[in-house]
C-alpha cells in the first residue's frame, strides 16, 4: 500500500520496504512571510481549560476531524510554523496547546515527566470532549505522543512522529555541542535564540531566513522560564523510553525527519520505523530539526495525505 501523495514542489522517491514505506522528499526553497505569524495568531483566539491540577492554554484552527499537536522541548504553541498550521487547518480541526509549565499553561503541583505530559494531553482531550483524534508530536512531543498512544490507544487514530526518538538507551543522542546550545540559557534573549536556531535548521537556511525565525521566537522564548526548561530537560533525561513497547502501537504511524537534523539525529527514525508495525518513514532532504519552517507546504501536504489514506 502507498500513500497517494499530491504533486508538490518536491520530488518524491518512494520505495516499499518490508516494514512499511519510506519516502525521500527533496524540496525546493520556500520563501517565508513574517506577516503570516501574526495572521495565524489573530485568527485563533487563545482559550483555557481546567485539566487536573493545571489550566491548559490552547487554540483551535480550522474545521474537520481533529488533529492534536504536541509541542517539543522548551517550546510554546506559538512556535508552530504558521504557514504549516494554516495548510493543515484547511483539512482538519487543528488543536495546539502549551505543555505544563510553558507559555500560558500553569505548572501545577505534579512532577514534570513524559508520562505526566501524556496524562495531561489525555485529560486535555477529555476536557474538550475529544474522544479520538489524530495526534502529531514534534521532538519531545513525540515522546509524549508515544506514551499517549501506548497508554490511551483508543484516543489516537493516526499518529505522526516528527523528529522522533525512542528515548532510553536506544535513543541516538545529539552531540555534546548541540546539547549545550539547547540547554544554555545564559546571555541575552537574542543570544539564546541564535544558539537554539543553530540546532534547528541548516546554517545556509538560517543565514537567509533569520528575520523570519526572529519573528517566530521573540515572544515564545520569553514565556518559558529557565526553571520550566530545566524540569522538561530532566523529564527527557529520566524517561526510560518506549523502544520495547513500540511493537504494541496499533495506530497507523508516520515518521517524519530531516536528513540534516542534528538535534534529534535522523537515525532515530530509521530505528523506530523497523519496530513500529507497518510504520511509514518520510525523510526531507536537507531538512533540519525544524524542517516545517523550511518546507511548510510540503510538510503539511505529506501529513494531510497520510491522514487521508485508507
Amino acid at each position: 500500500m502507498r500513500i497517494p501523495m499530491r504533486t508538490t514542489a518536491c520530488v518524491l522517491l518512494v520505495l516499499s520496504i518490508a516494514i512499511g514505506t519510506a519516502a525521500l522528499v527533496g524540496c525546493g526553497k520556500t520563501e517565508k512571510k513574517p506577516e503570516s505569524v501574526e495572521q495565524v495568531k489573530d485568527e485563533a483566539r487563545t482559550e483555557k481549560v481546567k485539566v487536573g491540577d493545571i489550566e491548559v492554554a490552547y487554540r483551535v484552527l480550522g474545521k474537520g476531524y481533529p488533529l492534536v499537536m504536541i509541542m517539543g522541548f522548551s517550546g510554546t504553541m506559538d512556535v508552530w510554523d504558521p504557514d504549516a498550521l494554516e495548510a493543515l487547518s484547511r483539512k482538519h480541526k487543528v488543536i495546539v496547546f502549551d505543555n505544563r509549565g510553558t507559555g500560558e499553561t500553569t505548572a501545577g503541583t505534579k512532577q514534570f515527566s513524559i508520562k505526566q505530559f501524556a496524562i495531561d494531553t489525555a485529560g486535555f482531550m477529555d476536557a474538550l470532549e475529544i474522544e479520538r483524534a489524530h495526534v502529531l508530536g514534534w521532538s519531545m512531543g513525540t515522546n509524549i505522543a508515544q506514551e499517549l498512544v501506548l497508554d490511551y490507544p483508543d484516543k489516537v487514530n493516526k499518529l505522526v512522529l516528527y523528529a522522533a526518538d525512542p528515548g532510553g538507551e536506544q535513543a541516538i543522542q545529539p552531540s555534546p555541542d548541540v546539547v549545550e546550545k539547547m540547554t544554555d540559557k545564559s546571555g541575552t534573549p537574542e543570544e539564546q535564540q541564535k544558539r537554539l536556531w543553530e540546532t534547528l535548521v541548516p546554517m545556509d537556511w538560517l543565514e537567509t531566513h533569520g528575520d523570519y525565525l526572529k519573528e517566530i521566537f521573540t515572544g515564545p522564548i520569553e514565556k518559558v522560564s529557565p526553571e520550566a526548561v530545566g524540569k522538561q530537560w530532566e523529564a527527557i533525561m529520566v524517561w526510560p523510553g518506549s523502544y520495547d513497547r513500540l511493537p504494541q502501537i496499533e495506530s497507523q504511524t508516520l515518521l517524519l525527519t530531516g536528513t540534516e537534523d542534528i538535534n534529534t539525529p535522523t537515525q532515530n527514525s530509521l530505528v523506530m520505523v523497523q519496530v513500529i508495525p507497518e510504520a511509514w518513514l518520510v525523510q526531507f532532504k536537507g531538512g533540519g530539526h525544524a524542517l516545517m519552517y523550511q518546507y511548510p507546504e510540503d510538510f503539511a501536504s505529506v501529513i494531510i495525505d497520510f491522514l487521508a489514506a485508507p
